[in-house]
């Protein structure tokens, strides 16, 4: 009976000390369960703050994967515009070609069939830019002087054909005796030689440099329309133009007045085709 009571008493005070050991590790696990739960919040704001940069960096980087696709695709369209030009401007330029291939042919036969115009007129005079036995350039007096020697020497060239050899004996000539009186005359057929080589704009650069020296020249009507003539060739109909009418202009009562009257009538013809 009394162990009895004895136990019974052991028990009763033993309660609390268990009750007070229980709350204690209560609170324990609690303290760390909410540890735990803010270690776990933290780390997921964290991961939530991560995934936000990650989504921006990707926005980022699809925008400008998006802007390097534009920018190729306006590249691509860039590079088909050119080879467009390029082929436009291929074609452009074969018709100007093409164009003034016909033009150049054009003229050609104009000159040739104003050519044969002006050998069968009557009281026409052979002045296309060719020296002939008898011409101005010849005065009475070159056989008594060296002068007059070398001069018929170099129209003698030009009338056989030796262009080169007359363009060389006229170049001379002006080099030795550039102070002579027949100075214009060689001037004239060194630039006549020159279109007889097709050096058309080397022979209007000497005719006009003979306009510019000797103005009071017999020979500036003559260089004139050798001018008029290197232009016809060069299909520079425009400026052929306003030389024959300037020459009209200034000297209407010359030999070559006619034929510079006919070439320009046709030349006015064939513009207004």
């Amino acid at each position: 009976m009394q162990r009895s009571l004895i136990l019974v008493m052991v028990a009763v005070f033993s309660l609390p000390l268990f009750a007070h050991a229980a709350l204690f590790g209560d609170d324990e696990a609690r303290k760390k369960i909410a540890d735990l739960e803010q270690k776990v919040q933290t780390q997921s704001q964290e991961t939530q703050a991560a995934l936000v940069e990650l989504r921006k960096s990707q926005q980022t980087l699809e925008t400008r994967s998006q802007g390097m696709l534009d920018l190729m695709g306006q590249i691509d369209k860039l590079n088909q515009e050119i080879s467009r030009l390029k082929g436009e401007l291929e074609v452009a330029n074969h018709n100007i070609e093409n164009a003034q291939q016909r033009q150049r042919d054009l003229y050609a036969d104009t000159d040739g069939r104003l050519r044969k115009l002006e050998e069968g007129g009557a009281g026409s005079v052979a002045a296309a830019n060719t020296i002939t036995d008898g011409e101005s350039v010849v005065n009475d007096d070159n056989n008594a002087n060296p002068e007059g020697s070398e001069l018929d020497a170099a129209n003698a060239l030009a009338a056989s054909g030796k262009y080169k050899e007359a363009f060389d004996a006229y170049g001379k000539f002006l080099q030795t005796h550039p102070a002579s009186q027949q100075a214009p005359d060689a001037m004239y057929g060194l630039g006549s030689t020159q279109f007889s080589l097709k050096n058309y704009k080397a022979s209007i650069n000497t005719q006009q440099k003979l306009i510019n020296q000797y103005p009071n020249s017999t020979k500036v009507p003559d260089a004139m329309y050798s001018i008029a003539n290197s232009q016809i060739q060069l299909s520079d109909v425009d400026n052929a133009k306003k030389t024959l009418r300037n020459l009209l202009d200034k000297f209407p009562n010359h030999d070559l007045a006619p034929s510079a009257k006919r070439r320009l009538d046709v030349l006015d013809s064939i513009k207004s085709r």
